[in-house]
């Protein structure tokens, strides 16, 4: 388990204020300060939920994110399209490594400067995401 919360750095509450992390014994958390009273939430809550909202939007756009990953990679071949588009379907599997090793600081300070922001509230829901290039919220479904 890695010793931060996977998105510290980049999670505000419902008001928008900065939410610091910490530790509940030794499990990350995330502290919501709520009028003076810190709450901690322990950050695989959070963390998890951001990542499987982050899965479904993927989902269906496999075949497509492969194609396009690979093309930045420039190993643009069927073989390396394919390995990349089976990890895009098994991407729960990434997560749970992910949730083991946690993303390296400069990838938190990138998506910082992209705009990556998660929003909860003191109860530690997920109110929304936040993501550079994904569509805004101004179209109603």
């Amino acid at each position: 388990m890695p010793n931060t919360p996977l998105f510290a750095g980049l999670v505000v509450d419902d008001n928008e204020k900065p939410v610091a992390s910490g530790f509940i014994g030794a499990e990350p958390a995330y502290v919501v300060d709520d009028d003076g009273f810190k709450r901690h939430i322990p950050a695989e809550q959070v963390d998890r939920a951001v990542l499987n909202q982050m899965a479904e939007m993927m989902k269906g756009s496999e075949n497509v994110l492969s194609e396009q990953t690979a093309k930045m990679l420039g190993q643009d071949d069927p073989f390396s399209k394919a390995m990349i588009e089976n990890q895009l379907k098994n991407i729960d599997k990434q997560f749970d490594a992910l949730m083991q090793t946690g993303f390296p600081e400069e990838m938190r300070a990138y998506l910082g400067m992209m705009g990556f922001k998660v929003v909860i509230n003191y109860h530690g829901d997920v109110v929304r995401v936040e993501q550079p290039g994904s569509s805004g919220s101004d179209e109603g479904e």
